[in-house]
């Protein structure tokens, strides 16, 4: 990983908004900046340099992982630890230190605001680093391909377990235990398998219910080196009517039309809405309840975020799920999700699995 770029660009960055240090205190973003993944750590980054504060539980694991930054093992929390230093490093000028606001309890600033002179003040960064982290390079989009295939080839276990009366969280059990076989870290989030009248919660993470007959959504991801994956399929348990054949088609198609809209330069409002319309076109507009997507990398919701009133452009290297659903309360819903990566002319689709209607 170019962990010198990054630092270096975020750096730039912190000039042009003219603070003199950013606490990075979102454990992605630190892991991010300089590779460490443990649990206590926050860096001070200023034009001129950073440096990783962390406890003495991580001094072997910060040795082997952190690129481009000092590491300072301190006997007290990290941000205490941080806000010390800058502390011993006042000046006669007043100190401009940025906070990731978002990330970041009314609590922790307090206190660091007290362990700090009056001549530092405190004031909510941008979002520098979450930015930076939209536009994926080669070697992440290469580790997301990693995750995308290993978390498609669990669909196969989802295809062996899935019975009519299997409880959703059986079926769920042997997906991660197959996920972890394989090598993944662990699960990008809690696998949503929802049947029957369940399928129409958008979130309906695996319960002990037994599976009916109708639609089952299957949403699911893994953690490999890192990085997540997203995927969600929805099979059909017993013969589907007519008017569930016509409902599943709906969606494909608007999850295709949404699909089709990405392309560099594109608002992402713009394939939000692409979706939307062929939803609006079969009558089921009403029933679309969430946002087209969102971006995919270390963690499992990130920018951008696909949904109507987001000002953000798609770029040539972000990674981004498209998930149309329709949901009926009471009755059946439906989600079909892929995850593309923008390329210079479109966009590459890769999750490798069928969309066709699978019945068991």
């Amino acid at each position: 990983m170019d962990h010198k770029g990054r630092l270096q660009r975020l750096q730039q960055a912190l000039r042009q908004q003219r603070f003199d240090t950013l606490l990075v205190t979102h454990p992605a973003n630190v892991s991010y900046l300089c590779g460490f993944t443990g649990s206590a750590g926050v860096m001070a980054l200023s034009p001129k340099g950073a440096t990783l504060f962390t406890d003495g539980r991580y001094i072997a694991q910060a040795k082997e992982q952190v690129q481009g930054a000092r590491v300072v093992i301190a006997p007290k929390p990290p941000l205490a630890a941080a806000a010390v230093r800058l502390a011993k490093s006042r000046g006669r000028r007043t100190h401009v230190v940025g906070i990731e606001a978002e990330h970041m309890s009314v609590a922790s600033r307090t206190r660091l605001s007290a362990a700090l002179p009056q001549s530092f003040r405190l004031k909510p960064a941008p979002a520098l680093v979450e930015q930076s982290r939209m536009i994926k390079d080669g070697e992440e989009i290469d580790l997301i391909r990693g995750a995308v295939r290993l978390g498609a080839g669990l669909f196969d276990t989802i295809l062996e377990n899935i019975r009519l009366g299997t409880r959703e969280s059986d079926v769920a059990a042997e997906m991660e235990h197959a996920a972890r076989r394989a090598g993944a870290e662990g699960m990008s989030f809690p696998t949503i398998i929802a049947a029957g009248q369940r399928s129409a919660l958008p979130h309906g993470r695996a319960s002990t219910e037994p599976i009916p007959e109708g639609f089952v959504v299957c949403d699911f991801g893994v953690i490999l080196r890192g990085y997540c994956s997203d995927m969600t399929r929805t099979l059909y348990v017993g013969r589907p009517t007519a008017e569930a054949r016509l409902f599943y088609q709906a969606v494909w198609e608007a999850q295709q039309a949404g699909i089709e809209a990405v392309r560099p330069g594109a608002p992402v409002g713009q394939v939000d809405r692409a979706a939307r319309n062929a939803l609006k076109k079969a009558g089921l507009a009403r029933y679309f309840t969430h946002s087209t997507g969102h971006g995919v990398g270390l963690e499992i919701h990130e920018a951008p975020r696909i949904a109507a009133a987001q000002r953000e452009v798609l770029s040539p290297g972000m990674v981004i799920t498209i998930e149309p659903g329709a949901y009926v309360p009471g009755r059946w819903g439906v989600r079909i999700e892929d995850m593309v990566v923008v390329t210079d002319s479109g966009c590459e689709i890769l999750t490798p699995t069928t969309k066709e209607l699978i019945t068991i």
